[in-house]
Protein backbone atom coordinates (compact mmCIF):
# COMPACT_ATOMS: atom_id res chain seq x y z
CA UNK A 1 0.00 0.00 0.00
CA UNK A 2 1.34 3.45 -0.88
CA UNK A 3 2.01 5.84 1.97
CA UNK A 4 -0.61 8.56 2.25
CA UNK A 5 0.20 11.99 3.64
CA UNK A 6 -0.66 12.44 7.28
CA UNK A 7 -3.05 15.31 6.58
CA UNK A 8 -5.36 16.40 3.77
CA UNK A 9 -6.32 12.89 2.74
CA UNK A 10 -8.33 12.49 -0.43
CA UNK A 11 -11.37 10.24 -0.70
CA UNK A 12 -9.33 7.81 -2.78
CA UNK A 13 -6.58 7.63 -0.15
CA UNK A 14 -9.19 7.13 2.58
CA UNK A 15 -10.76 4.25 0.64
CA UNK A 16 -7.35 2.72 -0.10
CA UNK A 17 -6.30 2.66 3.55
CA UNK A 18 -9.69 1.46 4.79
CA UNK A 19 -9.72 -1.38 2.27
CA UNK A 20 -6.17 -2.33 3.26
CA UNK A 21 -7.18 -2.51 6.93
CA UNK A 22 -10.27 -4.58 6.17
CA UNK A 23 -8.28 -6.91 3.90
CA UNK A 24 -5.66 -7.57 6.55
CA UNK A 25 -8.32 -8.28 9.16
CA UNK A 26 -10.15 -10.64 6.82
CA UNK A 27 -6.96 -12.64 6.33
CA UNK A 28 -7.50 -13.82 9.90
CA UNK A 29 -11.23 -13.30 10.59
CA UNK A 30 -13.58 -15.37 8.46
CA UNK A 31 -17.00 -13.94 7.64
CA UNK A 32 -18.33 -11.37 10.10
CA UNK A 33 -17.99 -8.66 7.43
CA UNK A 34 -20.62 -6.47 9.08
CA UNK A 35 -18.88 -6.82 12.46
CA UNK A 36 -15.52 -5.84 10.95
CA UNK A 37 -17.10 -2.84 9.22
CA UNK A 38 -18.85 -1.62 12.38
CA UNK A 39 -15.70 -1.90 14.51
CA UNK A 40 -13.65 -0.13 11.84
CA UNK A 41 -16.17 2.72 11.78
CA UNK A 42 -15.74 3.17 15.54
CA UNK A 43 -11.95 3.17 15.25
CA UNK A 44 -11.93 5.75 12.46
CA UNK A 45 -14.33 7.87 14.52
CA UNK A 46 -11.95 7.64 17.49
CA UNK A 47 -14.74 6.19 19.59
CA UNK A 48 -15.49 2.98 21.44
CA UNK A 49 -17.19 -0.28 20.47
CA UNK A 50 -18.78 -3.05 22.52
CA UNK A 51 -18.84 -6.54 20.98
CA UNK A 52 -21.32 -9.02 22.41
CA UNK A 53 -21.51 -12.72 21.74
CA UNK A 54 -21.12 -16.12 23.37
CA UNK A 55 -17.56 -17.35 24.04
CA UNK A 56 -15.55 -18.74 21.15
CA UNK A 57 -16.85 -16.56 18.30
CA UNK A 58 -13.59 -14.67 17.77
CA UNK A 59 -14.39 -11.35 19.47
CA UNK A 60 -11.00 -11.09 21.15
CA UNK A 61 -9.23 -12.39 18.03
CA UNK A 62 -10.89 -9.69 15.93
CA UNK A 63 -9.66 -6.92 18.20
CA UNK A 64 -6.15 -8.37 18.45
CA UNK A 65 -6.06 -8.63 14.65
CA UNK A 66 -7.03 -4.96 14.34
CA UNK A 67 -4.23 -4.14 16.76
CA UNK A 68 -1.84 -6.07 14.49
CA UNK A 69 -3.05 -4.17 11.42
CA UNK A 70 -2.70 -0.77 13.11
CA UNK A 71 0.64 0.48 14.38
CA UNK A 72 -0.78 1.56 17.74
CA UNK A 73 0.13 1.00 21.37
CA UNK A 74 -2.05 -1.94 22.41
CA UNK A 75 -3.09 -3.07 25.88
CA UNK A 76 -5.35 -5.90 26.99
CA UNK A 77 -7.25 -5.86 30.28
CA UNK A 78 -8.78 -9.17 31.31
CA UNK A 79 -11.81 -8.27 33.42
CA UNK A 80 -12.41 -10.61 36.36
CA UNK A 81 -14.50 -10.29 39.54
CA UNK A 82 -11.40 -9.46 41.63
CA UNK A 83 -10.11 -6.73 39.28
CA UNK A 84 -9.76 -3.35 41.00
CA UNK A 85 -10.04 0.15 39.47
CA UNK A 86 -6.34 0.81 40.17
CA UNK A 87 -5.50 -2.24 38.04
CA UNK A 88 -6.95 -0.32 35.09
CA UNK A 89 -6.07 3.34 35.55
CA UNK A 90 -2.89 3.01 37.64
CA UNK A 91 -1.87 4.13 41.11
CA UNK A 92 0.69 6.16 43.06
CA UNK A 93 3.59 4.09 44.35
CA UNK A 94 6.14 5.08 47.01
CA UNK A 95 9.71 5.13 45.71
CA UNK A 96 13.15 5.79 47.20
CA UNK A 97 14.83 8.85 45.67
CA UNK A 98 18.57 9.34 45.03
CA UNK A 99 18.76 11.82 47.93
CA UNK A 100 17.42 9.22 50.34
CA UNK A 101 13.92 10.66 50.50
CA UNK A 102 10.78 8.77 49.59
CA UNK A 103 8.21 10.19 47.20
CA UNK A 104 5.10 9.08 45.36
CA UNK A 105 5.32 8.37 41.65
CA UNK A 106 2.35 7.67 39.39
CA UNK A 107 2.50 4.23 37.79
CA UNK A 108 0.21 4.31 34.72
CA UNK A 109 -2.20 1.43 34.24
CA UNK A 110 -2.93 -0.42 30.98
CA UNK A 111 -5.56 2.16 30.02
CA UNK A 112 -2.64 4.38 28.95
CA UNK A 113 -2.57 2.95 25.43
CA UNK A 114 -4.09 3.79 22.05
CA UNK A 115 -6.17 0.67 21.58
CA UNK A 116 -7.44 -0.90 24.81
CA UNK A 117 -9.04 -4.34 24.72
CA UNK A 118 -11.42 -4.64 27.67
CA UNK A 119 -11.94 -8.39 27.50
CA UNK A 120 -15.14 -9.80 29.04
CA UNK A 121 -15.88 -6.41 30.55
CA UNK A 122 -19.08 -7.58 32.23
CA UNK A 123 -17.19 -10.16 34.34
CA UNK A 124 -15.98 -7.36 36.62
CA UNK A 125 -18.01 -5.60 39.30
CA UNK A 126 -19.77 -2.30 38.51
CA UNK A 127 -17.20 -0.41 40.62
CA UNK A 128 -14.40 -1.62 38.39
CA UNK A 129 -16.38 -1.14 35.19
CA UNK A 130 -16.95 2.50 36.12
CA UNK A 131 -13.18 3.09 36.26
CA UNK A 132 -13.31 3.47 32.48
CA UNK A 133 -16.02 6.16 32.47
CA UNK A 134 -13.74 9.20 32.66
CA UNK A 135 -11.20 7.73 30.23
CA UNK A 136 -13.86 6.93 27.65
CA UNK A 137 -15.55 10.34 27.80
CA UNK A 138 -12.88 12.92 28.66
CA UNK A 139 -9.78 10.95 27.53
CA UNK A 140 -8.26 11.65 30.96
CA UNK A 141 -7.55 9.68 34.14
CA UNK A 142 -7.75 11.17 37.63
CA UNK A 143 -5.79 9.56 40.48
CA UNK A 144 -5.30 11.21 43.90
CA UNK A 145 -6.81 14.48 42.64
CA UNK A 146 -4.38 14.69 39.73
CA UNK A 147 -5.48 14.35 36.10
CA UNK A 148 -3.44 12.66 33.40
CA UNK A 149 -4.12 13.05 29.68
CA UNK A 150 -4.42 9.96 27.48
CA UNK A 151 -2.46 10.01 24.24
CA UNK A 152 -4.62 10.20 21.09
CA UNK A 153 -5.91 8.25 19.34
CA UNK A 154 -7.63 6.43 22.19
CA UNK A 155 -10.44 3.94 21.93
CA UNK A 156 -11.77 1.08 24.01
CA UNK A 157 -12.87 -2.08 22.22
CA UNK A 158 -14.72 -4.17 24.77
CA UNK A 159 -16.11 -7.68 24.60
CA UNK A 160 -18.89 -9.05 26.75
CA UNK A 161 -20.81 -12.27 27.13
CA UNK A 162 -24.61 -12.21 26.99
CA UNK A 163 -26.06 -11.08 30.30
CA UNK A 164 -27.90 -14.36 30.76
CA UNK A 165 -24.60 -16.20 31.27
CA UNK A 166 -23.31 -17.10 34.72
CA UNK A 167 -21.07 -14.61 36.51
CA UNK A 168 -21.87 -11.46 34.51
CA UNK A 169 -22.77 -7.96 35.72
CA UNK A 170 -24.84 -5.59 33.59
CA UNK A 171 -22.91 -2.53 32.45
CA UNK A 172 -24.29 0.74 33.87
CA UNK A 173 -26.42 2.69 31.39
CA UNK A 174 -24.00 5.62 31.63
CA UNK A 175 -21.14 3.40 30.47
CA UNK A 176 -23.15 1.70 27.74
CA UNK A 177 -24.00 5.13 26.35
CA UNK A 178 -20.30 5.90 25.94
CA UNK A 179 -19.90 3.09 23.42
CA UNK A 180 -20.57 4.41 19.94
CA UNK A 181 -21.71 0.99 18.70
CA UNK A 182 -22.84 -2.24 20.26
CA UNK A 183 -21.98 -4.97 17.76
CA UNK A 184 -23.62 -8.38 17.85
CA UNK A 185 -21.24 -11.23 16.95
CA UNK A 186 -23.25 -14.15 15.64
CA UNK A 187 -22.41 -17.81 15.00
CA UNK A 188 -20.73 -18.44 11.62
CA UNK A 189 -22.41 -20.19 8.74
CA UNK A 190 -21.38 -23.72 7.72
CA UNK A 191 -19.07 -22.56 4.86
CA UNK A 192 -17.46 -19.97 7.15
CA UNK A 193 -17.01 -22.55 9.89
CA UNK A 194 -15.30 -24.90 7.42
CA UNK A 195 -12.90 -22.08 6.45
CA UNK A 196 -12.25 -21.29 10.13
CA UNK A 197 -11.39 -24.92 10.81
CA UNK A 198 -9.10 -25.02 7.79
CA UNK A 199 -7.21 -21.90 8.94
CA UNK A 200 -6.96 -22.68 12.63
CA UNK A 201 -6.25 -26.41 12.82
CA UNK A 202 -3.05 -26.42 10.77
CA UNK A 203 0.54 -25.65 11.68
CA UNK A 204 0.56 -22.11 10.23
CA UNK A 205 -1.96 -19.54 11.44
CA UNK A 206 -2.55 -16.40 9.33
CA UNK A 207 -1.24 -13.13 10.75
CA UNK A 208 -2.25 -9.58 9.85
CA UNK A 209 0.48 -7.12 8.85
CA UNK A 210 0.59 -3.45 9.81
CA UNK A 211 -0.98 -1.17 7.19
CA UNK A 212 -1.68 2.11 9.03
CA UNK A 213 -0.40 4.08 12.00
CA UNK A 214 -1.99 6.35 14.57
CA UNK A 215 -1.50 9.55 12.57
CA UNK A 216 -3.14 8.04 9.51
CA UNK A 217 -6.09 6.78 11.58
CA UNK A 218 -6.54 10.28 13.04
CA UNK A 219 -6.35 11.84 9.55
CA UNK A 220 -8.99 9.43 8.27
CA UNK A 221 -11.23 10.34 11.20
CA UNK A 222 -10.73 14.06 10.55
CA UNK A 223 -11.72 13.63 6.91
CA UNK A 224 -14.86 11.78 8.01
CA UNK A 225 -15.86 14.44 10.53
CA UNK A 226 -15.38 17.14 7.87
CA UNK A 227 -17.70 15.33 5.45
CA UNK A 228 -20.88 17.35 4.76
CA UNK A 229 -24.33 16.07 5.59
CA UNK A 230 -27.56 17.46 4.16
CA UNK A 231 -30.02 19.16 6.49
CA UNK A 232 -32.84 16.76 5.59
CA UNK A 233 -30.65 13.76 6.55
CA UNK A 234 -29.75 15.52 9.81
CA UNK A 235 -33.46 16.10 10.49
CA UNK A 236 -34.20 12.42 9.75
CA UNK A 237 -31.61 11.40 12.36
CA UNK A 238 -33.15 13.73 14.93
CA UNK A 239 -36.67 12.46 14.27
CA UNK A 240 -35.50 8.84 14.33
CA UNK A 241 -33.90 9.28 17.75
CA UNK A 242 -36.92 11.16 19.11
CA UNK A 243 -39.17 8.35 17.85
CA UNK A 244 -37.42 5.93 20.24
CA UNK A 245 -38.96 7.76 23.21
CA UNK A 246 -42.37 6.39 24.26
CA UNK A 247 -43.80 9.85 25.01
CA UNK A 248 -43.03 11.11 21.48
CA UNK A 249 -45.87 11.69 19.03
CA UNK A 250 -43.76 9.97 16.33
CA UNK A 251 -43.06 6.88 18.42
CA UNK A 252 -44.28 3.65 16.78
CA UNK A 253 -46.56 1.33 18.72
CA UNK A 254 -43.74 -1.02 19.75
CA UNK A 255 -41.83 1.87 21.35
CA UNK A 256 -44.89 3.00 23.32
CA UNK A 257 -45.57 -0.56 24.47
CA UNK A 258 -42.10 -1.94 25.22
CA UNK A 259 -39.62 0.94 25.76
CA UNK A 260 -39.06 2.68 29.07
CA UNK A 261 -36.34 5.13 27.95
CA UNK A 262 -35.27 5.99 24.42
CA UNK A 263 -31.89 6.89 22.98
CA UNK A 264 -29.77 9.74 24.33
CA UNK A 265 -28.36 12.51 22.10
CA UNK A 266 -25.17 10.41 21.87
CA UNK A 267 -27.22 8.02 19.76
CA UNK A 268 -27.89 10.80 17.26
CA UNK A 269 -24.20 11.70 17.22
CA UNK A 270 -23.32 8.04 16.56
CA UNK A 271 -25.79 7.94 13.66
CA UNK A 272 -24.34 11.08 12.07
CA UNK A 273 -20.66 10.14 12.48
CA UNK A 274 -21.28 6.49 11.60
CA UNK A 275 -23.25 7.53 8.52
CA UNK A 276 -20.44 9.81 7.37
CA UNK A 277 -17.79 7.10 7.70
CA UNK A 278 -20.03 4.48 6.09
CA UNK A 279 -20.49 6.77 3.08
CA UNK A 280 -16.73 7.30 2.76
CA UNK A 281 -16.12 3.56 3.04
CA UNK A 282 -18.55 3.12 0.15
CA UNK A 283 -16.59 5.68 -1.89
CA UNK A 284 -19.06 8.55 -1.53
CA UNK A 285 -18.67 11.96 0.09
CA UNK A 286 -22.40 12.53 0.55
CA UNK A 287 -24.34 10.89 3.40
CA UNK A 288 -27.61 9.24 2.42
CA UNK A 289 -30.57 7.91 4.40
CA UNK A 290 -29.24 4.41 3.66
CA UNK A 291 -25.92 5.21 5.36
CA UNK A 292 -27.77 6.23 8.52
CA UNK A 293 -29.97 3.15 8.42
CA UNK A 294 -26.93 0.90 7.89
CA UNK A 295 -25.47 1.93 11.26
CA UNK A 296 -28.75 2.48 13.15
CA UNK A 297 -29.00 -0.96 14.84
CA UNK A 298 -25.42 -0.81 16.16
CA UNK A 299 -25.79 2.83 17.23
CA UNK A 300 -29.13 2.49 19.03
CA UNK A 301 -29.63 -1.08 20.29
CA UNK A 302 -27.75 -0.50 23.57
CA UNK A 303 -29.38 2.88 24.17
CA UNK A 304 -32.95 1.59 24.41
CA UNK A 305 -34.04 0.64 27.92
CA UNK A 306 -36.94 -1.81 27.72
CA UNK A 307 -39.73 -1.79 30.28
CA UNK A 308 -40.89 -4.84 32.23
CA UNK A 309 -43.29 -5.92 29.48
CA UNK A 310 -40.58 -5.68 26.82
CA UNK A 311 -38.17 -7.74 28.93
CA UNK A 312 -40.84 -10.31 29.78
CA UNK A 313 -41.81 -10.68 26.12
CA UNK A 314 -38.16 -11.01 25.06
CA UNK A 315 -38.46 -8.13 22.62
CA UNK A 316 -35.31 -7.40 20.62
CA UNK A 317 -34.21 -3.74 20.43
CA UNK A 318 -33.33 -4.37 16.78
CA UNK A 319 -36.98 -5.12 16.04
CA UNK A 320 -38.02 -1.83 17.64
CA UNK A 321 -35.33 0.09 15.73
CA UNK A 322 -36.46 -1.46 12.44
CA UNK A 323 -40.06 -0.40 13.10
CA UNK A 324 -38.91 3.11 14.01
CA UNK A 325 -36.98 3.37 10.73
CA UNK A 326 -40.05 2.24 8.81
CA UNK A 327 -42.26 4.72 10.66
CA UNK A 328 -40.18 7.90 10.44
CA UNK A 329 -40.74 9.58 7.08
CA UNK A 330 -37.81 10.61 4.89
CA UNK A 331 -38.18 14.16 3.61
CA UNK A 332 -36.12 15.70 0.81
Amino acid sequence: MTEAPADNLSLEQFSEMAQAIESEVKRVIVGQDEVVRDVLICILAGRHALLEGVPGLGKTMLIRTLADALDLKFARIQFTPDLMPSDIVGTDILEDQEDGRRAFRFQPGPVFANLVLADEINRATPKTQSALLEAMQEKTVTVANRSYQLEPPFFVLATQNPLEMEGTYPLPEAQLDRFMFKVQVTFPSVPDLVTILDRTTGADAPQAGKVADGQQVRSMGKLALDAPIASHVMEYVARLVVSTHPDSAEAPESVKQFVRYGSSPRGAQALIIGGKINALLEGRFNVSFEDVQAVAPAALRHRLVLNFEGLAEGISPDTIIAEAMNTVQKTA
